[in-house]
């Protein structure tokens, strides 16, 4: 059987995109905060915030790049919508987040807009981006596996 000409399905390019999204959250907000010295979410908070903001953002991310890879043909411009999306849903987890933990208002937006203006916002972007534009390139790439030699077809 042959799958030359064949890109990544969907699905399976949003699944891919989105775990790659959450690890590069992940390590992006560990090296940053060990580099900056600096908390992600503003101390005196319990990580719920954080937690709700990640998850908002994975939702966010995932949503807009589906809808963006089922184009015909998908198009790379969704990963700028993409990285405003999280950017955007991280920033409301995070006042969802210190809601439901319990702070007042004042409180919850103080915490968002603080990581709004931090480095730490810079890497939710980049990696909604980064991300993004791996995933259209999965469903765009029309590349076939890799074959051994055993495995080609004899031409005799």
């Amino acid at each position: 059987m042959d799958d030359a000409g064949q890109g990544v399905s969907p699905p399976v390019a949003v699944a891919f995109a989105v775990v790659g999204f959450f690890a590069l959250v992940i390590g992006g907000f560990g090296v940053t905060s060990l580099l900056t010295e600096t908390d992600v979410v503003a101390a005196g908070h319990s990580q719920l915030p954080g937690i709700v903001a990640v998850a908002a953002a994975t939702v966010a991310f995932a949503a807009t790049l589906w809808a963006g890879v089922h184009r015909v043909p998908p198009s790379y411009r969704v990963s700028l919508t993409a990285a405003l999306a999280v950017l955007v849903a991280f920033v409301l987890g995070l006042v969802i987040g210190a809601a439901i933990e319990g702070s007042d208002v004042a409180a919850a937006v103080a915490v968002a807009g603080m990581f709004a203006v931090s480095w730490f916002a810079l890497i939710v972007f980049l990696a909604g981006f980064a991300a993004a534009w791996a995933g259209v390139a999965l469903v765009r790439t029309r590349a076939s596996r890799p074959r051994w030699p055993w495995e080609q077809d004899d031409p005799e």
